[in-house]
C-alpha cells in the first residue's frame, strides 16, 4: 500500500489544510486515525455534516440507493429518489417556492439562482454584500467579497456585480439600529450611482454572514430589503448554503426574520456530506427560465438524493433543530462566561450552532495570529475548530447538530486548557 504522507505531496497545493489527519472512519461528532485517535470534529466538514458523521439513517439510505440506481440522468429520465427530495423539500421551504433545480455544489446553485434571475427579469445587474461568500467559479468569485485570496489572480472577473456594506454592527461600533440604517441609506446611494433598479435582477445576500465572520444582521433588516425589491422588482436571492438544513436551530435561517426570498440557494447540509444542491423558487418564475438554457450532467443524481431526504427525515423526526437551539445557546453562553475573563474575546455571535468569537478588540483591531493560535492548540488536544472573517481572525464553532451537552463542555475546556499553554509561553 503507498505511504500516505508520500501521496499528499501528489495532492495540488491549491486545497490549504488544517491537518495532516488521515481520516479511516468517522461517527456522530467524531473523527477516527488509522491508529484510533479520536478527534472531536466541530468544522462538520465546513457545515455540510449536519446529521453528525455516517447517521446510520443516512447511510441505510445511501446503500438502498446505490443497489437500484447510481444515476439517472434529469435530461433523460426521472429517479423517483428525486421525486422523493422535491416532496420532502415541500415540506421544509416556504410554500411560496414549489419549483426546484438541483446541481452538486454550492457554487452551481449561486450560478443557476443568478441564471434564473437574469432571464426571468430580463435585468443583468446584482447587488451582493461585503463580506459575503457565494463560490469560487467565475461568477461567484465576482460576487465573492469575503477575502482577497478567493479572487487574487483572477481578475478581471465577471461584470454587473455591485457591492454594498453588510450590516456588521460590531465592525463598525454601532448598534444594531445606527448599523442598519446605515447600510440601507448605503444601499440606496449605490442604486442611484451604480446600477439603476431597472437593471438590476437580483440583490443576493447570506441571512447570516458564513465565511465573512458569521455574523447575524440586525432584526429587521432582511425585511426593509424585501419591501426595496418588492418596490422596484428585484428579485431577493437567499444563499442559505451554510445557513440552511437546521444549522441556526430553524430549517432555514430566514425563519428568524419572517422574510420570504424569491429564490433560496441551498447546498453544504443538503445531503450529509453527498454532493447535492439546489434552488428554489415559485414555480411560475421557473417557467420563465429558458428550457435547455442551464443544466448539467450530474444535478439530481439519485444517490445524492436518496441520501437528501434521509437527511431531511433525521433533522425533522429527531429532534436537531430543537438540539441546534439548545447546544447553541450552551455554547454561546460558554463562550460569553470566558468573554468576561479573556480580553480579546472581542465578540460572541451567532443563531442555533452557527457561533463565531471574534478575536480582537476595537481599538486594538482583529488579531488573526492569536485565533490561528488558538485553533491550532485545540487541534493538538484533539478538536477541530475553523476560522473565518476577512481577516481571518474569528473562530467558527460549527459542530454537528446531534452534538450533546457533554461534547460541548468538553470543547470549552480543551479550548480553556488551549488558552493556558498559550499564556505560559
Amino acid at each position: 500500500m503507498s505511504d500516505d504522507t508520500t501521496m499528499m505531496n501528489h495532492l495540488s497545493p491549491v486545497w490549504t489544510h488544517l491537518s495532516s489527519i488521515v481520516v479511516e472512519r468517522a461517527e456522530g461528532c467524531y473523527l477516527y486515525d488509522p491508529a484510533g485517535n479520536e478527534y472531536l470534529d466541530f468544522t462538520s466538514g465546513i457545515g455540510v455534516t449536519n446529521t453528525g458523521h455516517c447517521h446510520p439513517r443516512v447511510v441505510a439510505a445511501i446503500r438502498e440507493q446505490a443497489g437500484k440506481l447510481l444515476h439517472g440522468q434529469a435530461n433523460i429520465v426521472y429517479s423517483p429518489s428525486v421525486l422523493r427530495l422535491v416532496a420532502a423539500l415541500r415540506q421544509v421551504v416556504p410554500p411560496e417556492l414549489d419549483g426546484f433545480f438541483f446541481s452538486n455544489s454550492g457554487a452551481e446553485a449561486v450560478e443557476a439562482a443568478v441564471k434564473l434571475a437574469r432571464q426571468a427579469t430580463g435585468r443583468a445587474n446584482l447587488i451582493v454584500f461585503q463580506g459575503s461568500f457565494h463560490g469560487r467559479t467565475n461568477q461567484t468569485m465576482a460576487m465573492t467579497t469575503s477575502k482577497t485570496i478567493y479572487r487574487v489572480g483572477y481578475q478581471p472577473l465577471a461584470a454587473g456585480v455591485f457591492v454594498a456594506p453588510f450590516p456588521y454592527s460590531y465592525r463598525y461600533g454601532w448598534d444594531d439600529a445606527v448599523t442598519s440604517e446605515f447600510c440601507l441609506r448605503e444601499l440606496d446611494v449605490l442604486l442611484h450611482g451604480q446600477t439603476a433598479p431597472q437593471e438590476t435582477a437580483a440583490i443576493i445576500i447570506e441571512p447570516v454572514l458564513g465565511e465573512g465572520g458569521y455574523v447575524v444582521p440586525p432584526a429587521g433588516f432582511l425585511a426593509a430589503l424585501r419591501a426595496l425589491c418588492d418596490e422596484h422588482g428585484i428579485l431577493l436571492v437567499l444563499d442559505e448554503v451554510q445557513s440552511g438544513f437546521g444549522r441556526t436551530g430553524k430549517f432555514f435561517a430566514l425563519e428568524h426574520f419572517g422574510v420570504r426570498p424569491d429564490i433560496l440557494v441551498m447546498a453544504k447540509g443538503l445531503a450529509s456530506g453527498l454532493p447535492m444542491s439546489g434552488i428554489a423558487a415559485p414555480l411560475a418564475l421557473m417557467q420563465r427560465w429558458l428550457p435547455g438554457s442551464h443544466g448539467g450532467t450530474y444535478g439530481g443524481n439519485a444517490l445524492a438524493a436518496a441520501a437528501a431526504v434521509a437527511t431531511i427525515e433525521v433533522l425533522l423526526e429527531e429532534g436537531l433543530l430543537e438540539n441546534a437551539t439548545a447546544r447553541g445557546a450552551q455554547l454561546m453562553a460558554g463562550l460569553r462566561e470566558r468573554q468576561a475573563v479573556y480580553p480579546f474575546f472581542g465578540d460572541v455571535r451567532g443563531l442555533g450552532l452557527m457561533v463565531g468569537l471574534e478575536i480582537g478588540v476595537p481599538g486594538r483591531g482583529p488579531d488573526p495570529d492569536l485565533a490561528r493560535r488558538i485553533q491550532q492548540a485545540c487541534l493538538e488536544r484533539g478538536l477541530l475548530l475553523l476560522t473565518c472573517g476577512t481577516f481571518g481572525n474569528v473562530i467558527r464553532w460549527v459542530p454537528p447538530l446531534v452534538v450533546t451537552e457533554g461534547q460541548i463542555a468538553a470543547a470549552l475546556e480543551i479550548m480553556d486548557d488551549a488558552f493556558e499553554e498559550i499564556f505560559d509561553d
